[in-house]
């Protein structure tokens, strides 16, 4: 199923992202917590395809177990920093050979160890490009993107970051999802700007439970996101016990995403990190709004 069908149905949906094993031993681990959240029946599941794309080889692996046992629609994420046309191609041959439908195009994070780099000769080196390649591949995908509520880390200011947004999505990208974000009134700001800018493919916010107060100082600094005072006052009040403060970041989460249907969103995406029990928290404390 392309996701673009389930947007188009205009019902309140609920989605998760998992994300594969960073090494070989935890495969049976995280397989087994990706199958529990799949058991929730979402709308659909994403699978990322790891920092620099050294868990990739099992991103498809995930995706397909999740669709075909258990027939949660699957978006396989696919990065091409740093990689070869080559590379990537094989990556898109294979992801059609598997089945896959639904494609998260992404730049992805450069790996540390190549910041210093010579990228002039890279063969990618913005989403955007990724995107022309899945178009040009003949294979017939659904294409997501990414895209930053406040503005993405490595833009000037946020015109310009709109500006290459536009382009990734005349490219071919059709829907986006968002990056995390604790204020609500920023997607809603961000979304009256990009409307204006021409952007009209679905935007999915992207919602991050933090149940644990060391998850903040990381979450930040990944993306750059706005903490609002509420925020951080309940981090500052419930981060140093372990429960409370998971079932205050549930809390948090579920009050955003309840606020977001309530102003028109019908599809949000949940950043699970791979905890079924805080998947499953959430999803109940919206059984009845889902319906």
């Amino acid at each position: 199923m392309k996701l673009t069908q389930l947007f188009e149905e205009n019902k309140l949906s609920l989605s998760f992202e998992v994300f594969p094993p960073k090494t070989d031993m935890a495969f049976d681990s995280v397989k087994h917590a990706t199958e529990e959240i799949a058991k929730l029946q979402p709308s659909f599941m994403s699978v990322t395809y790891g920092a620099g794309g050294g868990t990739g080889r099992y991103t498809l692996e995930i995706a397909k177990n999740i669709k075909a046992n258990y027939g949660v629609p699957t978006l396989a994420h696919l990065t091409c920093v740093s990689s070869t046309k080559e590379t990537v191609r094989a990556k898109i041959e294979e992801m059609r050979d598997t089945g896959i439908e639904n494609v998260m195009a992404l730049r992805g994070d450069i790996p540390a160890e190549l910041e210093n780099a010579d990228r002039s000769t890279w063969a990618y080196h913005h989403a955007i490009e990724l995107v022309r390649e899945l178009k040009e591949s003949g294979a017939d995908f659904c294409i997501g993107g990414a895209c930053y509520p406040e503005i993405h880390p490595e833009s000037i200011n946020q015109k310009e970051d709109i500006k290459y947004l536009k382009e990734k999505v005349d490219a071919g990208c059709d829907f986006l999802t968002t990056q995390m974000f604790f204020d609500n009134n920023l997607l809603y700001n961000f979304l009256y700007k990009i409307r204006e800018a021409g952007i009209t493919v679905p935007i999915i916010p992207g919602i991050m439970p933090i149940t644990n107060g060391n998850q903040v100082e990381r979450a930040v600094k990944l993306s750059g996101s706005f903490v609002p005072q509420r925020f951080k006052s309940l981090v500052d009040k419930f981060g140093s016990t372990p429960a409370a403060m998971k079932q205050a970041g549930i809390a948090y989460a579920t009050d955003q995403i309840i606020d977001l249907f309530a102003n028109g969103i019908t599809n949000v995406h949940v950043y699970s990190m791979n905890k079924p029990d805080v998947a499953a928290a959430i999803q109940n404390n919206l059984s009845d709004i889902l319906g």
